[in-house]
């Protein structure tokens, strides 16, 4: 794709963003907002750019002659055994809802020929079909195959850990605290002598992977493209917003996708069903609902210095919300801190959730959203408020350390908690550990 279509497709893809955003109630010149679509633009152009690379580009002059590589198995000992790289962190798009999905990917492979390849290739290849709308099983395959056409061994092997973000019940008042945050699915591929998935080469391979939880046991080879993501399980709108789906279908195309791809058919009705979760709604009836109806309930608390309250917590009270930079997910858990003479929570866990579930379902950013939870709470269980936020961000993990397991936490601390070393030293102490998969 030459430059000129790169920026007119660019443009088309701002111009989508922003019926999207309008769709939602935003204002596209709020600050915050005004930039949104040029850089949900360039995440999109970055997160499929695999659409314009292609594996002999990549493989061509990085495959080398070495000595004592037979032609055949490849196992006959020294070098000509199986190579294998493992945990390759990438990420990519699920075409059925457009959201991103993390996916721990190991690949190995039988040199034949006297042929071998540079070992960083194998990460480039797989990065390569990453970066498209995909699914894992046919992501698995595609990687398998490339690289058998690209350096022709004796046989690949592919696996690959997928994670996609699990969709809460957004109907629900209240956010559904014992699900899974992730939905994992494990897939293999095989080609050449790792076609037969019982044969005995398949065994090596696994073992140099078992000490990472990885068994053939567990794998799902041939899993249908969509049965795995959440979206699948979420009613239809009943009523389709024509130019927001439309917009979605713009998206596509300028990415160089074809709406009309069986898998992509129902794409922008699933990822709207999930955008509109967040549109800027006026929930403060509920929650004023909820306050009227209070209720005491004891709270883990801890005595502090000399001073006769004590500080008493509510932990780990998940959220969910959506970055208005990029338009992606991210999710976690909020801790709230306060002072109670008695050691009972006044207003009661439900009603600090409702709070969090206010200010989530809405594109945000975490530093506003701990600052709102603490300014709310503080008329509830007065002006002593310690709110920590610890979240997994889609947009930092896929755009910018790519890192499984990378988290941001931010704090806002109202009243004695913000002169008072010795009790933020406590609260924080009392938090659990926080682990975002």
């Amino acid at each position: 794709m030459n430059a000129l279509n790169f920026n007119e497709n660019g443009v088309k893809v701002e111009d989508a963003v922003k019926v999207l955003l309008h769709g939602l109630g935003e204002d596209i010149n709020r600050e915050g907002i005004r930039k949104t679509p040029f850089r949900v633009a360039k995440a999109l152009r970055e997160a499929t750019k695999g659409y314009k690379q292609k594996v002999n580009d990549v493989v061509h002059g990085a495959v080398f002659p070495e000595a004592g590589l037979e032609s055949g198995s490849g196992q006959a000992g020294g070098a000509g055994g199986l190579v294998t790289v493992r945990d390759l962190d990438l990420f990519s798009y699920c075409e059925s809802c457009l959201l991103p999905f993390q996916v721990q990917c190991h690949v190995g492979y039988v040199p034949s020929g006297q042929r071998v390849v540079g070992l960083s290739k194998l990460s480039r290849v797989a990065d390569i079909f990453a970066k498209r709308l995909q699914a894992p099983q046919r992501l698995a395959d595609e990687i398998c195959t490339a690289l058998q056409h690209g350096i022709k061994p004796t046989g690949v092997a592919v696996v690959l850990r997928c994670l996609h973000i699990h969709f809460p019940k957004f109907e629900s008042a209240l956010p559904d605290t014992s699900h899974q945050e992730w939905v994992k699915i494990l897939v293999t591929s095989g080609s050449g002598v790792f076609e037969e998935e019982k044969a005995d080469i398949w065994t090596d391979f696994l073992r140099l992977l078992n000490f990472r939880g990885i068994s053939k046991e567990n794998s799902h080879p041939g899993v249908p493209h969509q049965s795995w993501c959440p979206s699948q399980s979420c009613n239809k709108l009943e009523q389709s917003n024509s130019a927001m789906t439309n917009a979605v279908i713009s998206i596509l195309k300028s990415l160089g996708e074809d709406p009309l791809r069986k898998e992509l058919v129902g794409t922008p009705c699933r990822f709207l069903k999930w955008l509109m979760n967040f549109r800027n709604s006026n929930l403060e009836m509920k929650l004023n609902g909820f306050l009227r109806s209070r209720i005491n309930k004891p709270s883990p608390c801890a005595k502090v210095g000399d001073t006769e309250d004590l500080i008493c917590s509510e932990l780990s009270l998940p959220f969910w919300s959506q970055c208005e930079h990029h338009l992606l997910p991210f999710q976690g858990v909020v801790h709230i801190g306060y002072f109670s003479s008695d050691g009972l929570n006044a207003v009661g866990r439900s009603v600090l959730q409702s709070v969090v579930h206010f200010y989530g379902f809405k594109l945000q950013v975490q530093e506003r959203l701990t600052r709102q939870i603490a300014e709310t709470t503080s008329s509830l269980l007065g002006e002593d408020i310690m709110v920590v936020v610890e979240a997994s961000h889609t947009c930092m993990i896929s755009r910018g350390i790519e890192k499984f397991g990378s988290s941001t936490a931010t704090i806002a601390v109202l009243g004695r908690f913000s002169s008072d070393p010795a009790a933020r030293a406590e609260f924080l102490q009392s938090l659990p550990n926080f682990c975002s998969a």
